[in-house]
């Protein structure tokens, strides 16, 4: 690791976060040729959320070939959909295949960073005061890195173990206790039947049942690998045929809701094949449209519920006690420990970084209405930096690598324009922000996300601050060059 930096210049770009985001966009520098670049990581180790959430199960619900790298592609995949651990791998053969491990820093947290306008660079402060300069600041952070955990009276007053999947205690045994689950999303339905044959009871606290429609899974057979090895062009047409599936599905999330009604009865089948009994059959049937919030894909969540120590929790929790939770309808649910299922704080984006651009303005501040960004890359008022994952760039139908691809190119576009026109920092203007996400806002309006549902995809105040409400062929074209024309350019 690089932990001798220099001191003297600043860095070219700086990149806080070592996920895909980060990882990938630091894999096109070096192949542009690029060496003057720094990744600045929290963690021991690279990897992002495919670090962090190593809870029993984990997986991805995005084909394994289109969940990678165009550049970059793996043809020894060991299944359709990838687990955790083999997610990891590939990103940690991809930093060994590109040998910019001397690039990386390490348990390097980012309190905040403040931008000098006379001199053109951001200076990044790290948790114990040490500050590194660069001309451009990237922020590879992602929307999926830091938990969100709710608010429930009482809970100090818990003697058990409790955490959160994304920091699943993998030191504590399950056989035999009695475990609370809160939360019904997509990664409670990974770990829920991985611990349920070992708990002696499971109490699941479900404030919304999610869609949950049958996982087209399977193992890749040794001739398939084999023959995708010999020949590339295999591995090409797959993905190909994967990307075409997927945005295919974009037409019932942002064009024409009422498409999804239609595929409301994959979901019915699938609960009505594997839940027998008919009181949790109801229990699981979503009250809100298809679409609305993340639909789900799993072949063993409804069958874990449906057995007999397992209940399902449809009252708000009341308070917590030293042994147990109590729901608002009175009854006590005995609790040795306490699994939180609850996601991320996707809508704050780089909090709780202290982000100062010109004049003193700061990045909360700027987003108090809802986080906003030109493309979901660029902040009116905040010279050269660069979002990677940021506001509006998140799907609900395909794989947002894909998306980070599209922002490596602008984000390269702009770092050449800095270069080869000598020009100190590029700060976006001001009307051509506003405009862009009017226009963002009015089109998610049209989308199956605004029929009616809360959801992480938008802030308390009903901002939609996450989705891209397009498809994502069209934002690979407005995102393959950027129009100077866009910012103010400041020689």
């Amino acid at each position: 690791m690089n932990n001798n930096p220099r001191t003297n210049a600043p860095w070219r770009v700086l990149i806080i976060g070592n996920g895909f985001a980060g990882v990938g966009l630091a894999m096109q520098l070096r192949k542009a040729g690029e060496e003057d670049f720094l990744l600045l990581e929290k963690a021991a180790e690279v990897g992002g959320t495919w670090r962090d959430n190593s809870y029993p199960g984990a997986a991805c619900d995005v084909p394994s070939h289109l969940y990678s790298f165009s550049f970059e592609a793996k043809h020894d995949w060991s299944r359709k959909f990838a687990p955790q651990a083999e997610i990891h791998a590939y990103i940690l053969q991809c930093v060994d295949k590109y040998r910019f491990r001397p690039h990386i820093r390490l348990n390097s947290e980012v309190l905040g960073a403040e931008f000098d306008a006379a001199r053109g660079v951001w200076c990044v402060e790290l948790a114990g005061g040490e500050v590194i300069e660069a001309q451009a600041l990237v922020s590879a952070c992602g929307q999926l890195n830091r938990p969100a955990y709710p608010k429930l009276p009482g809970l100090a007053n818990f003697r058990g173990e409790a955490f959160h999947s994304a920091r699943w205690r993998h030191d504590i045994d399950l056989t035999g206790k009695r475990v609370a689950v809160i939360g019904t999303g997509a990664s409670a339905i990974q770990f829920v039947p991985q611990i349920q044959p070992r708990v002696a009871s499971l109490s699941l606290f479900q404030r919304s049942a999610a869609y949950v429609l049958a996982k087209p899974d399977r193992v890749y057979r040794p001739w398939e690998i084999a023959l995708k090895q010999r020949f590339p062009l295999l591995l090409r047409t797959e993905r190909l045929l994967q990307y075409l599936h997927h945005e295919g599905r974009a037409v019932a999330f942002i064009r024409f809701p009422w498409l999804m009604r239609l595929f409301r009865h994959s979901f019915t089948r699938h609960l009505r094949r594997q839940m027998p009994d008919a009181h949790k059959r109801a229990q699981l049937q979503p009250y809100y449209p298809m679409g609305c919030k993340r639909i789900l894909i799993s072949n063993d969540y409804f069958p874990a519920l449906a057995q007999a120590n397992v209940e399902i929790v449809e009252s708000a929790i009341r308070e917590i006690r030293e042994h147990s939770l109590v729901s608002a309808d009175g009854r006590e649910h005995l609790c040795d420990v306490l699994i939180y299922g609850t996601g991320f704080t996707a809508s704050d984006f780089l909090a709780p970084m202290r982000i100062r651009g010109l004049e003193g303005l700061e990045l909360n501040q700027a987003w108090k209405e809802g986080a906003e960004a030109y493309k979901g890359i660029s902040v009116s008022g905040f010279p050269n930096l660069f979002l990677l994952y940021g506001p509006n760039t998140n799907l609900g139908h395909n794989s947002i690598l894909y998306m980070l691809e599209s922002q490596y190119a602008y984000v390269l576009g702009c770092l050449r324009a800095l270069r080869e026109q000598g020009l100190r920092y590029l700060d976006l203007r001001p009307a051509v922000q506003r405009h862009f996400n009017d226009d963002v806002q009015r089109a998610t309006q049209r989308t199956i996300w605004a029929q009616g549902c809360d959801s992480w995809y938008q802030t308390a105040t009903g901002k939609h601050t996450n989705n891209w409400p397009g498809f994502t062929f069209t934002y690979r074209l407005m995102t393959r060059s950027p129009e100077l024309a866009d910012y103010d350019c400041v020689r």
